[in-house]
């Protein structure tokens, strides 16, 4: 069976360029979205003109221009969008709603993946204030998508390794200390992390996938659900040295929450459901999911250790 012919939006962005490199990796005829709101902006455009010479296709086009998107559309089989949905970078979710009606007009897609890439925003409804907002538009969305009768895969990468492991799971860190880590609650709520890399590999792993049709395709490697304490572990000893620790109960960093700005608000409140919620892990997939790591057993997942060692 010939390979699905992919258009990617968002191409220029932080998993956007991931997942670039991974459909021409894999052999898709890869198009990417050239926004013309990209300017003058040399970063992007050398980064669009680095894609070109790797193999894929610009396709110029705007989120303001509904024909446009109609055009982009049709050029392909399956839309991977990877718009941020950050509300400390920006928060374009729901210009999605564009797309949606532009691939609904077009009629040739098979499937469609929203930019989620995140926690499950089904299962968020307790989200707390003012992080949930991203899960309420996520699922506005995905509403629109299967009112339209686009078929869908949504993926569900849970942490990045970027973002969390890097900073020891610390709001606010990237880079490991190596003198001291705050400990959020008792520190044993597990989580899930993913590196960046590998959640494009899966992404683009699914697109022709019959078995992710229509369902969630939740990232789960199971050498990578750790606890806050099992993360820093893994880094005290890699670098031969046990950290101080303070921790921080519920209340605390709630309260820490109100002389933030919105955007590290709504961060917050993720990290909040994440660490002291056990958001992640405190479900199992249903019939309304598949797994990953058990459906694509040959992609070797980064670990948390080895993700950990570029900082040694």
């Amino acid at each position: 069976m010939a390979k699905s012919k992919v258009l990617i939006i968002g191409g220029t962005g932080y998993l956007g360029k991931r997942l670039v490199k991974a459909s021409l990796r894999e052999g898709h005829e890869t198009f990417v979205l050239s926004r013309r709101e990209v300017g003058v902006d040399i970063d992007k455009v050398e980064m669009l003109i680095s894609f070109k010479m790797l193999g894929a296709h610009l396709v110029p086009a705007s989120f303001a221009d509904h024909s446009s998107l109609v055009d982009a559309v049709k050029l392909v089989d399956v839309v991977i969008c990877a718009i941020s949905g950050v509300h400390i970078r920006s928060h374009s979710i729901m210009l999605q709603l564009h797309l949606v009606r532009a691939i609904k007009e077009a009629g040739n897609v098979k499937r469609f993946l929203p930019s989620e890439f995140g926690t499950d925003p089904a299962r968020m409804e307790k989200a707390t204030e003012p992080g949930n907002v991203c899960f309420r538009d996520k699922m506005v969305v995905r509403k629109a998508i299967e009112e339209a009768g686009i078929p869908y895969t949504y993926v569900s990468a849970n942490c990045f390794a970027g973002y969390f492991v890097g900073g020891l799971c610390q709001f606010g860190k990237i880079l490991p200390s190596r003198d001291s880590v705050v400990i959020h609650g008792d520190g044993h709520k597990k989580a899930i992390y993913v590196v960046e890399d590998d959640i494009a590999s899966y992404t683009i792993k699914t697109i022709d996938d019959p078995r992710t049709l229509n369902k969630t395709l939740y990232i789960r490697p199971p050498k990578n659900i750790l606890s806050q304490r099992e993360v820093v572990h893994i880094w005290e000893k890699l670098i031969g040295k046990e950290l101080d620790k303070v921790t921080i109960s519920k209340e605390d960093f709630l309260a820490s929450m109100k002389d933030l700005d919105y955007g590290q608000q709504v961060g917050l409140g993720h990290y909040h459901d994440v660490l002291y919620e056990g958001c992640l892990t405190n479900f199992e997939i249903g019939s309304e999911g598949e797994e990953a790591s058990q459906l694509y057993p040959n992609i070797n997942y980064t670990t948390v250790e080895h993700y950990l060692i570029r900082y040694v």
